[in-house]
């Protein structure tokens, strides 16, 4: 450490983070996790447990007159297995709102997963740190955005003054769940996914509950979701359940229908947006499941291809044309009676004209560029509207 600091430790407490369902206490440290461990506990499935605990839209907050702060993490980098390099997980630090600096960590776990055979090879790795100095003097809110896409356990925060946490500045929260778009895949930082871009123009707090391959309208979810306070909530379904190819279109509606009941239970009036999928060629009439494309993955790219045949449609299977019918039928006929629901057609926020000027690079998922155009145009719709008129989450429409 540098000696012209005389470093505060301080212990790293839940009033200290933001966007946080639960924190475990580790060996090393303290991982923060997305879902609680009622939850955690009620699934197996090694991808949601990788991506629950990836703290998209997690941050650190606190305010200081610190003018250094240093951050120590164990982050858990994933390899995959004949696939190009990822890079480091990235931190980014804003100072009273505006983006001011952004480092990554080095060491750490390794996670190396074999995408043919399914294989997984654990090893550990020591712990990092991250420095941010020249913060500007005086009182000020520090935050700093943990990777969305990387598991880190926080193991020490060290600054040269003291800090204290945030005082409540009356922002409402806003819940989010969705897939691996919403936790911010192929963004280029957690500041960058589109849900906290969305976030930040609509002066909200955010609370990211974005999964990768993880919206499957899973009850635990569900009901992590009601127990959680929140002023606007919004669901985004329909990719993970077509690429997983999980259910048919009898079981898809009763399960909506049972997933937004459970959400009344603990926000009976809250405004509640539900979005339908983005525009994404490959599965708007073919069916799921989908797969690595191994010819494009032999020359060093990671893309997707559908596998279903959009015959199987006559069955029951799901494409993304068909469940954005049935969300807007389900959502019409439950709004007769909840005028706090409402719906957004995913193609709103990235349609076919979208995809044209900034395709999905691996078939399924929005580069930066894309997270920004996204983020923007939700956050006129569901929170500002149209010229100022009230957004779809503001009920100011209704």
């Amino acid at each position: 450490m540098p000696a012209k600091h005389a470093w505060i430790t301080t212990p790293i407490t839940p009033d200290l983070l933001r966007g946080v369902l639960d924190l475990e206490r580790t060996g090393r440290g303290l991982l923060p996790h997305r879902l609680p461990a009622r939850a955690r506990a009620q699934c197996t499935d090694g991808q949601l447990a990788m991506a629950e605990s990836q703290p998209s839209g997690v941050r650190l907050a606190f305010r200081t007159r610190a003018t250094a702060v240093e951050l120590d993490t164990l982050p858990t980098k994933r390899i995959y297995a004949g696939a190009p390099p990822r890079p480091d997980g990235v931190y980014d630090l804003l100072v009273d709102g505006r983006p001011t600096g952004r480092a990554t960590v080095t060491g750490g776990n390794t996670l190396t997963i074999d995408m043919a055979t399914g294989a997984v090879e654990n090893r550990p790795g020591p712990a990092g740190t991250l420095r941010f100095t020249d913060l500007p003097g005086g009182a000020k809110d520090v935050e700093i955005w943990l990777p969305h896409n990387e598991t880190t356990e926080l193991v020490a925060l060290r600054t040269d003054a003291p800090v204290e946490p945030v005082p409540d500045r009356g922002r409402k929260v806003w819940l989010h769940h969705g897939s691996s778009i919403s936790q911010g895949s192929d963004a280029a930082s957690p500041t960058t996914t589109w849900p906290a871009l969305a976030a930040s123009l609509g002066g909200v707090e955010l609370i990211n509950l974005g999964f990768g391959g993880g919206a499957l309208l899973d009850p635990f979810t569900a009901r992590a979701m009601r127990d959680t306070p929140a002023d606007l909530i919004s669901l985004k379904i329909g990719i993970n359940l077509v690429n997983a190819d999980l259910m048919r279109l009898r079981a898809f509606g009763p399960a909506v229908h049972g997933f937004l009941d459970t959400l009344r239970d603990g926000h009976p009036t809250t405004p509640l947006l539900v979005v339908s999928p983005l525009h994404c060629p490959i599965h708007e009439d073919t069916p799921g499941p989908s797969a690595f494309d191994f010819d494009a993955l032999s020359s060093g790219k990671l893309r997707f291809r559908a596998t279903g045949d959009p015959a199987e449609r006559a069955a029951g299977k799901l494409t993304l044309g068909v469940i954005r019918e049935e969300l807007s039928r389900i959502v019409r006929q439950r709004a007769a009676e909840d005028p706090h629901l409402h719906y957004l057609d995913g193609r709103d926020l990235y349609g076919e004209a979208d995809f044209a000027e900034l395709p999905l690079p691996d078939q399924l998922h929005p580069d930066a560029a894309a997270h920004r155009r996204i983020g923007e145009r939700f956050a006129e719709l569901a929170f500002t509207g149209a010229a100022g008129a009230g957004g779809l989450l503001t009920d100011d429409n209704a």
